[in-house]
């Protein structure tokens, strides 16, 4: 672990030097997530002066479901999703070579290499948000408790799902089929599980189980069968890990690389 530590240290090291160093690309990445988090609270806003409830939630009960969202999307953003759009390189010009010679865990360094500091720098919005609405809900102290390790599962579970996707690139080289497919599924991810039709929320809880990242949570916080919708998160992330080894060893007999 503290090899790995040091290891994570150097790729943020490295991440902060390369943002400074282009002043108006690091400001408009900002003023692009401020938008996207204003945005999207925003949205939610303007349908409740139309509406008291939507499904089964509250305004209070949805804010803080999206403010959830938010603080996944912020640390997906942050530390993760930089380094899908990498990946592919890496295929195609003979550079992942490189990484799997590396003393130390190739997916490690494959996916959290790249880090988005602009995005850690306005932490403050997409937490706070959630630390607000949690206060206008009235959470308890054992629902704050929770939040924490709600996020990590879900951020877990949504990161697996996307690793396993990204396998694909190893046939396809190309990546922009498969980060398309990767970002038009968050988008389900962002909505509660009842917005969607029966045969749709089937599908994506459990062929595909992104509507676990956020609506099992809030299920789980709000004291609604907690422990079959945890079960359902931990069994979803320990299945799609098993997959992305088994995807991985057999991914890299189709790899062409540089040597070859």
């Amino acid at each position: 672990m503290r090899k790995y530590l040091a290891i994570y240290k150097e790729f943020f090291s490295s991440a902060l030097t390369e943002a400074t160093t282009y002043k108006l690309h690091f400001i408009l990445v900002i003023i692009m997530d401020l938008l996207f988090y204003g945005s999207t609270l925003l949205s939610v806003e303007i349908i409740y002066q139309q509406v008291d409830q939507i499904g089964v939630w509250s305004r209070e009960e949805f804010m803080l479901f999206i403010s959830f969202m938010l603080a996944i999307d912020h640390l997906h953003m942050a530390i993760i999703s930089e380094n899908f759009w990498n990946f592919s390189l890496l295929i195609r010009s003979g550079k992942l070579d490189f990484e799997l010679l590396r003393p130390s865990g190739t997916l490690f360094t494959l996916f959290f290499r790249h880090i988005r500091v602009q995005t850690l720098l306005i932490t403050p919005v997409p937490w706070g948000a959630l630390i607000y609405f949690g206060q206008n809900l009235g959470l308890t102290w054992s629902q704050w408790l929770s939040l924490p390790l709600l996020i990590i599962l879900g951020l877990t579970l949504l990161v697996s799902i996307e690793i396993l996707l990204s396998m694909m690139m190893f046939v396809t080289v190309e990546s922009f089929g498969i980060n398309f497919l990767r970002m038009q599924l968050q988008q389900v991810s962002r909505w509660p599980d009842f917005i969607y039709r029966f045969k749709a929320r089937i599908a994506f809880t459990f062929l595909i189980p992104v509507l676990l990242v956020g609506s099992a949570p809030m299920k789980i916080l709000f004291h609604q069968d907690p422990l079959l919708q945890i079960s359902l998160m931990i069994g979803a992330i320990l299945l799609f890990w098993g997959l992305i080894r088994i995807t991985w060893i057999k991914a890299l007999t189709l790899y062409e690389s540089a040597s070859s």
